[in-house]
């Protein structure tokens, strides 16, 4: 699917509007066409070009096999970049970003296979063997790491690229991103400054219909890349010379670990305890991050 984006789409999904005349950064002055009524416009002859640098460079990565996580944590963002993030099968920050989400990534991910571990015990038979309290606290901690980190449980490493909604308020992740040098492509409204993100994409960064069309486009950039990224592994494979069978037996060894599932039937019920008490301190140090 090439970009095919037009102007008049811009147009229509009021991505020209920017903040109030009083709102702006000057730095954001190359991307405005004028004022009307005291709210900046924002010139998209220049914005569409820069929408389709992004497109490109969404498209290079993923074609590549790289992660793209989307990021957009205001009100009017949460549920398009939630539905947009699933569709092309990435990662997604909804809820308020978590300090250390990427520059300390090996804590994050221990949160994660804990919540794994604690949902585990819940489908376990050994859950049935605690008080109603105690399952009820087991219950709120799940919600709550849920609530966090449930856009990126499957994110097994930092990620090749962040599409932000809102960099202005997205001001940790943007200093995260720029610290491990992850290339951001943002939506940049007249009010944000533009120096911190790679490639920029010049709009309203708080309309719906702005937010639902420009993340879409991405969502639709992605997948373009992973087509690519699929057809060529598929290419790949179908290059490969006839393998003569070899005896299963000889990675036995390997095999033993290479789908290790989570089991908890064989732990005892202090095991279990320990399991419960460790996801309660992990989600105690989320909320006070």
């Amino acid at each position: 699917m090439p970009f095919t984006v037009t102007i008049k789409q811009l147009l229509e999904s009021g991505v020209h509007f920017g903040h109030q005349t009083k709102r702006w950064n000057p730095k954001m002055k190359p991307y405005i066409y004028g004022a009307r009524n005291g709210i900046y416009i924002i010139d998209l002859q220049n914005s569409l070009p820069y929408l389709k640098t992004a497109y490109e460079k969404i498209v290079e990565i993923t074609k590549a096999g790289g992660t793209v996580l989307f990021v957009g944590t205001k009100k009017q963002s949460v549920s398009i970049i939630t539905e947009e993030a699933q569709r092309c099968g990435m990662p997604y920050v909804t809820e308020r970003w978590l300090g250390g989400m990427l520059t300390n990534f090996s804590t994050i991910k221990y949160s994660i296979v804990r919540l794994n571990e604690l949902e585990a015990l819940k489908n376990s038979e050994e859950f049935s063997k605690f008080t109603k309290k105690e399952m009820g606290r087991m219950d709120r901690d799940i919600e709550k790491l849920q609530k966090v980190l449930g856009g990126i449980r499957h994110m097994n490493k930092v990620p090749d690229g962040l599409f932000i909604v809102d960099t202005n308020r997205e001001e940790i992740a943007v200093k995260e991103s720029n610290r491990l040098n992850i290339p951001i492509i943002g939506m940049v409204d007249t009010n944000a400054d533009p120096t911190p993100v790679d490639y920029i994409i010049p709009g309203n960064d708080d309309a719906i219909r702005s937010i639902k069309l420009i993340a879409g486009i991405i969502a639709d950039a992605v997948i373009e890349g992973k087509s690519m990224y699929e057809a060529k592994l598929n290419r790949t494979k179908n290059s490969e010379a006839p393998i003569a069978d070899i005896n299963e037996q000889t990675f036995t060894g390997a095999g033993n670990n290479a789908n290790e599932d989570i089991d908890v039937s064989n732990n005892n019920k202090e095991d279990m305890r320990e399991v419960a008490k460790e996801a309660a301190e992990i989600t105690e140090i989320a909320e006070n991050i």
